[in-house]
Parts: C-alpha cells; sequence; structure tokens
C-alpha cells in the first residue's frame, strides 16, 4: 500500500488547519503557502473533505475552513479513508473459483493480507488529529526559536 500525493498533502493540511485556525477559519491560501502546496491542488483535496464532514468552509473576506468537529474526534485512518479510500493491502477479488477456499492464495489473503490491513487500519484508527497536534507543538517547543548573530 503506498499513500498518494493526495493523502500526504491532504493530511498534512488539515494538520496546519488543526494548528492555526484557534477556532477561527483559516484561509486556504494561508496553508498552501505555508506548507508550500498549489492553492488549487488544495481546493481539490478540501473539497472532498468538506463533502465527507471533515471540515467546513465560510466564503467571503473573513472566509475561510475550519474543523467540523474536534480534532480529537477525526482520526488519521478517516482522512486517509476519504482521500485514498480502502486502505487494504491487497483487494480481493469479488469472483473466486470453485477451489477458491482451499487455494495457496486464499491462505495468504486470510494470514497475511488481511492481517496486515487490519494492523494498518488499527493503527490510523488509534491516531487523531488532536495527538499529531500535541505532537507538533512538543516538537516545535523543543527545537525552540532559533536566534542567529
Amino acid at each position: 500500500m503506498k499513500i498518494s500525493t493526495k493523502g500526504r498533502y491532504g493530511l498534512r493540511a488539515l494538520l496546519d488547519l488543526a494548528v492555526h485556525s484557534n477556532g477561527e477559519h483559516v484561509a486556504l491560501s494561508n496553508i498552501a503557502e505555508r506548507q508550500s502546496i498549489s492553492e488549487n491542488y488544495l481546493e481539490q483535496v478540501f473539497s472532498s473533505l468538506r463533502k465527507a464532514g471533515i471540515i467546513k468552509s465560510v466564503k467571503g473576506a473573513q472566509g475561510g475552513y475550519i474543523l467540523a468537529e474536534k480534532p480529537c474526534s477525526i482520526s488519521v485512518g478517516r482522512i486517509l479513508r476519504v482521500l485514498e479510500g480502502d486502505l487494504s493491502v491487497v483487494q480481493d477479488e469479488d469472483d473466486h473459483p470453485q477451489d477458491y477456499y482451499e487455494s495457496i492464495q486464499y491462505c495468504l489473503q486470510l494470514n497475511v493480507w488481511d492481517k496486515m490491513s487490519e494492523s494498518i487500519n488499527n493503527f490510523v484508527d488509534s491516531i487523531t488529529l488532536e495527538d499529531l497536534v500535541q505532537d507538533y507543538k512538543a516538537l516545535h517547543n523543543e527545537m525552540g526559536d532559533m536566534y542567529y548573530i
């Protein structure tokens, strides 16, 4: 399984939104600039996230985006599923030959691919945007501001 640019950029942009919103709307242009991501591309990504109810948009001079829920209730898994679709390692085919359930392929599906997919899903579902905000702030404070003379 490989996470696409859409998933990586979308998660990055949502974390940026969560870090910088402070309960207020954040302009997409500000997120795009801070993250060095095309604003046009982020519009497409945010459209999917808005339709899924993860973010809300407000038009106008004071407009922008805001999380639709608290960061503690938005998991990384939910975000990635909206942007990437199913997170299964191997997609099982719907049409199976008559002897499929006695095959090596079925054995691998049950004992390797399904277990890998379950582990990945459990992992990404265990991380929330709030966790990432706290981790980011801890890293930011740990590194501190750099002053050069």
